[in-house]
């Protein structure tokens, strides 16, 4: 069963849901500044999003009305610090202080996600991730957030899904800051990137011992085709391997530097781009290994695998296999074999720092919004999970993706995840019959499922 004092939360990001894009000195970030050039579905912005910058009293009453004892979410790097690195907005600073304040006042644990992808637009021109100073600037940044809330607050996680932000953002270029970068300026990006991680994590250590940090990558899990241990070998496999196709989407790239202190060498990838490493990297890997406290993953769906003649085979799903509004399979064991196979290879108590569905959400005619989809995905996602908890693997939170709806990407409002429905003109919230239902199951501590 899931213990007591389990964390039962939802998750947002700055971005997607602030608004208030301009006001009270929040500098512009890669996302403003792709999104004012039209890259985004539609033509939308995150500008005003869900208002929750002049809304968050309203919407910390209806996560208290949830139920939730734990929101993760993520703060405007440019609205602490408006050109990333230099001076600190104190209206930034304020803005936060409340929200933070409002959350504990109704017994709502913050967990406070520095970086979800919102780059200062400042720092971008400088060379953002490829730049080495970088991990420099972030830490800077980390050590503004500690000095400000760590009093408070006492759970962080450092960078949000890097698999998104770099791949789709430098090499696919679909996402802000819409680049196609070469892999040897990715795999630098790459190293920066965890490299911002150990900085931000030696700073928790020096100025707030006493709070705990993680670290939030993503990956579709992989799943056997059968429970014959060939099967369950080859999913493994599958796992931690890297795609040559599409490489900077797996977990071992992003995360045994983190948690074992070193690059996935043994992989076929790992030959091909190792050799763009920067001298001396071995030495960082000290720093980037810094332990954490925690493991967040971020886990939406899966695919299966079986044992083949010449390794790992993908299993096509079958014809009859759900998909959610951004077409992505339904694929419930991914909350049983992803936590399982993480946690054999590193040993942490995971998060699941996101998980949950696009609907075609609307309000009917007797004003709610019946998303008995969206229960149903929920449902045998959590009964999955908490088949990985009986069986022994630590699990700590499950924090459902998203409180709201909101600003999804370059998909823009064309997407809803939230268990709150939006109305993007008037700003109303209406709680979804997901709410209601995910309300009764953080009631029963999980026995309802």
């Amino acid at each position: 069963m899931f213990k007591k004092d389990f964390m039962w939360g939802t998750a947002t990001a700055s971005y997607q849901i602030e608004g208030a894009a301009r006001e009270d000195g929040r500098g512009p970030s890669v996302w403003d500044v792709f999104c004012a050039e039209g890259n985004a579905y539609g033509g939308h912005t995150g500008d005003v999003a869900c208002d929750h910058y002049h809304r968050f009293a309203e919407d910390v009453a209806l996560m208290k009305e949830l139920g939730i004892n734990t929101y993760r979410f993520s703060l405007s790097w440019t609205r602490i610090i408006p050109d990333g690195d230099g001076k600190i907005n104190p209206k930034g600073i304020e803005f936060y202080n409340r929200l933070i304040n409002e959350l504990i006042n109704n017994g709502i644990t913050p967990i406070i996600t520095l970086f979800h992808w919102d780059y200062p637009y400042e720092l971008e021109k400088k060379g953002g991730w490829r730049n080495r100073q970088s991990s420099d600037w972030f830490a800077y940044y980390a050590e503004t957030v500690f000095r400000s809330f760590s009093d408070r607050v006492k759970y962080f996680v450092t960078l949000n899904e890097p698999q998104c932000f770099i791949g789709q953002g430098y090499a696919q270029g679909i996402h802000a800051p819409g680049l196609k970068c070469s892999d040897r300026d990715i795999v630098i990006m790459s190293h920066n990137v965890m490299l911002a991680h150990g900085k931000a994590v030696k700073a928790l250590r020096e100025i707030a011992p006493n709070c705990k940090i993680g670290y939030a990558p993503t990956c579709s899990a992989a799943i056997p085709a059968t429970d014959e241990p060939e099967d369950i070998e080859a999913a493994r496999a599958s796992f931690f391997d890297i795609d040559m196709n599409n490489w900077t989407w797996n977990v071992s790239w992003w995360s045994d530097p983190i948690m074992l202190g070193r690059y996935p060498e043994e992989t076929d990838a790992f030959k091909k781009l190792g050799k763009y490493l920067p001298e001396g990297y071995e030495e960082d890997l000290k720093t980037i290994s810094l332990p954490i406290d925690f493991y967040c993953q971020n886990i939406y769906n899966g695919a299966r695998f079986s044992a083949g003649e010449k390794g790992p085979r993908w299993v096509p799903n079958s014809i009859n296999m759900p998909l959610t509004n951004c077409n992505w399979p339904v694929v419930p064991e991914s909350l049983y074999w992803g936590p399982k196979f993480l946690y054999e290879r590193y040993g942490k108590p995971i998060i699941i720092s996101e998980n949950g569905m696009a609907g075609y959400d609307a309000i009917s005619l007797d004003g709610a919004v019946h998303d008995m989809d969206r229960i149903d995905f929920i449902h045998k996602y959590l009964r999955c999970l908490k088949k990985a908890v009986d069986e022994g693997i630590e699990i700590d939170g499950y924090m459902y993706w998203s409180l709201m709806d909101n600003f999804e990407w370059s998909k823009g409002y064309s997407v809803r995840f939230g268990l709150i429905h939006i109305d993007y003109i008037t700003q109303k919230r209406t709680p979804k019959d997901s709410f209601y239902w995910y309300r009764d199951v953080i009631k029963s501590g999980g026995e309802a499922l």
